[in-house]
């Protein structure tokens, strides 16, 4: 049988790491998130995720903490949809995905992890995407590593986002 070593999920699969803040509150203001993030607006911020369903699967999250759109100010709410817009044509230039999902998860029974602080999905998806792996064996593989994937998609958001 061989092995497929994925250490970097131990802390999400056994809940370890949560210092009881705010994830994103501490992605918006530690220097520690910096490599996974791709981009920064006035009112929002765009960061990898570290527990990725599929290679680049962005998280687009406003840098003020609130839990929901109709909490969100106008401006909040107009950049997370125009960089949800970068993200879709940034992902299809830099991928070149069949298709994606975008999604907010509003609540702990929506499926939010994390439910106090707004935040919405960019998931790539490809045919065949979804195999034994993620079915039977609950494990994704991932081609990329997160670093690589911030190198390549931070100069396009810079491009598209800036208008440059």
């Amino acid at each position: 049988m061989e092995r497929l070593w994925t250490p970097w999920r131990l802390a999400y699969v056994s809940g370890g790491g949560d210092s009881g803040g705010c994830v994103f509150c501490d992605a918006c203001t530690s220097g520690d998130a910096e490599p996974l993030i791709v981009f920064r607006g006035a009112a929002c911020y765009v960061i990898l995720n570290l527990f990725p369903y599929n290679n680049a699967h962005l998280l687009i999250v406003p840098n003020r903490h609130v839990a929901s759109l109709a909490a969100a100010s106008e401006e909040e709410r107009h950049e997370l949809i125009s960089l949800a817009t970068v993200a879709e044509t940034a992902i299809g230039e830099a991928y070149a995905p069949h298709g994606m999902n975008m999604g907010i998860n509003l609540g702990k029974p929506a499926g939010a992890g994390v439910p106090g602080h707004l935040h919405l999905h960019v998931v790539p998806r490809w045919n065949g995407d979804t195999n034994f792996m993620s079915v039977i064996g609950q494990t994704r593989v991932l081609p990329e590593e997160l670093p690589q994937t911030a190198e390549k998609l931070r100069p396009i958001f810079e491009r598209l986002a800036r208008g440059r």
